[in-house]
């Protein structure tokens, strides 16, 4: 198969590397050098110049951007994707988006005849390494079907979740889901820690209890305990995917008051925090409040 790749970002690289483990890709990235970098890497890769060029002769596009926005923004003008995409293509989105712009972007291309799936991700660089992400997808069934023939090289996982705009929706409620988490879990662990109890047993007893998440069993263990603190994904994406979830509940006429109230600590947050923080830092957050730290 004949494979384009737009956006090399943390989750993208790997991605992309398992993709050129089995087909011929071309990848494009704003930033030109991680594209090149990529391309000498990986033998049989090639770096393109522009939108244009990724999808020149491609079967399929896969793009793995910040936004929706900023998958949009490829679409036109004489270097962007839909200049180099031909009729019978699919655009096979990655990015973390928001339902509304999928289901518009899904409807211009297909007055061109190509296909489109919105197909974000769950698992984190970690899992896209090994090839063991799970995709939320959503399309027609046939074109999730095509769909999950382009992803299969970095997916254990592929689930359609409903037409166009189904897959940004299912990850937006997750990733909304892991914010509340990540801000719940800080706050009862910092509480314990300034009782006397240590971090390391709260969170063993957590694990073996209906408290459990995610968060106690993978993050806060190998990330927050260990002092180690990777910066994997940035709280701004985080704060964009629940600020998709609360438009989301908006649109079906759904309070949202629990999932609202994360959405404004994570807007606060960001704001404090800047750009470029990680989704764990308002653990850390919470521990200097409490004069505290949850290590051990």
């Amino acid at each position: 198969m004949r494979l384009g790749f737009a956006g090399l970002g943390a989750i993208g690289t790997p991605m992309a590397a398992r993709c050129a483990a089995v087909h011929q890709l071309a990848v494009w990235n704003r930033t030109a050098q991680p594209a090149a970098e990529f391309a000498k890497a990986n033998p049989g890769s090639r770096h393109a110049a522009t939108p244009r060029d990724v999808a020149q002769g491609a079967d399929a596009v896969i793009t793995c951007l910040p936004t929706s926005a900023e998958v949009e923004g490829l679409l036109d003008g004489p270097e962007g994707l839909l200049a180099g995409m031909a009729p019978g293509s699919i655009l096979v989105d990655c990015t973390s988006g928001d339902p509304a712009s999928s289901r518009r972007i899904a409807g211009r291309l297909a007055t061109l005849g190509i296909a489109f799936v919105d197909a974000p991700l769950s698992g984190g660089p970690p899992l896209a390494i090994q090839g063991k992400l799970t995709v939320m997808c959503g399309g027609s069934p046939e074109e999730v079907a095509r769909a999950s023939l382009v992803v299969a090289p970095f997916a254990a996982k592929v689930v359609r979740m409903g037409p166009v705009g189904a897959g940004h929706a299912m990850k937006a409620a997750n990733n909304a889901l892991l914010a509340a988490n990540i801000l719940t879990l800080a706050e009862a662990l910092v509480t314990l820690a300034k009782a006397g109890i240590a971090p390391r047993d709260a969170v063993d007893v957590l694990n073996a209890s209906s408290g459990r998440s995610f968060v106690s069993e993978v993050l806060i263990p190998d990330r927050v305990l260990t002092g180690t603190w990777p910066r994997l994904f940035r709280l701004a994406l985080l704060e964009k995917d629940i600020g998709i979830f609360h438009d989301l509940a908006r649109e079906v006429a759904v309070a949202d008051p629990v999932l609202g109230f994360s959405r404004d600590q994570c807007r606060a947050l960001r704001a404090e925090l800047g750009e470029s923080a990680d989704y764990l830092d308002p653990i850390r957050v919470a521990e200097q409040a409490a004069g505290v730290e949850l290590r051990g």
